[in-house]
């Protein structure tokens, strides 16, 4: 679907509202400095607490604001398979470009359970489909035989690895079609997972640094591994602080800091602790971010 930086953006919201005017400041903000592609509703736009009607609005917003720029893809998945692709077919009917899909959290599944929920919501839409591996988050690893099975399914073209296993990202590179997508999903693992013969990153830090990310991506891709890796490293402290608390919480402060958005969560989430912006702010500093 693309190649290089995409950004998993952030849902602002005002007065506990989705916030509109922002996320469009958003997204022009994002396609002028290079981004690949918009990731909407995924985790780091705390989908878990948005309604079916929030959702259209932000997927609305989203394809309106873009006017075909660049590629939209819609995070649809659910622990429900029945909702997965209720999602998947509003995300389809409102002109999304692809859809990114989730392994089943809480209730969690085996192999085959698996394999059978990501088959059903791909069998849902003529969409392209990417797999997101995220453990840490699922309690459920997406292993290399299954990401090799859902690779035979038509539509379903790649995997958002955010495993951190680069033994296992290796795997599935061995085992996979060669125009299967891999996308790293952890912002510190770029160039590791560029090495394993990735294709890009759906990343956090792109929502503050989207041309930086989309450089260090280019980087590699045109065969400079020394200034991809100069970036990695440049970057490396301060995408560790973007995840000092839970994604999106310190990501959002950032951007509170840069003057885009409120500084306003979802409950569970709450606006993160002083210590930890001081610390993020002072970063941003030293890297003239802001």
């Amino acid at each position: 679907m693309f190649k290089g930086a995409g950004v998993a953006i952030v849902t602002p919201f005002k007065n506990g509202k989705f916030d509109k005017d922002a996320y469009e400041r958003l997204i022009d903000f994002q396609i002028e400095n290079g981004t690949q592609a918009l990731i909407v509703l995924g985790t780091t736009g705390e989908a878990s607490t948005l309604s079916y009607e929030e959702r259209e609005e932000v997927i609305r917003t989203a394809i309106e604001k873009n006017a075909k720029r660049i590629p939209i893809i819609v995070g649809t998945g659910s622990n429900c398979t029945d909702v997965a692709v209720k999602y998947t077919k509003q995300a389809e009917e409102l002109g999304a470009d692809g859809i990114l899909i989730v392994t089943p959290y809480y209730n969690k599944c085996t192999n085959k359970g698996m394999i059978a929920h990501f088959t059903a919501v791909a069998n849902a839409t003529k969409l392209p489909v990417i797999l997101y591996n995220v453990p840490g988050r699922t309690a459920v690893n997406i292993p290399p035989d299954v990401v090799v099975a859902m690779s035979r399914v038509e539509n379903v073209i790649g995997v958002k690895e955010a495993s951190g296993n680069i033994s296992q990202i290796l795997e599935i590179k061995r085992l996979v079609p060669e125009d299967f997508m891999i996308y790293s999903g952890n912002d510190d693992q770029v160039v590791p997972i560029y090495a394993c013969g990735g294709h890009g990153v759906i990343s956090v830090a792109s929502n503050v640094i989207p041309k930086e990310m989309q450089h260090m991506c280019e980087a590699f891709m045109n065969g400079d591994v020394e200034e991809a890796l100069r970036l990695q490293l440049k970057y490396k402290r301060f995408i560790d602080l973007l995840f000092c608390e839970v994604n999106p919480i310190p990501v959002k402060a950032a951007l509170v800091e840069m003057n885009y958005i409120e500084n306003e969560l979802r409950l569970p989430l709450t606006p993160m602790e002083e210590v930890n912006r001081n610390k993020l702010a002072e970063e941003m500093r030293k890297l003239n971010i802001i």
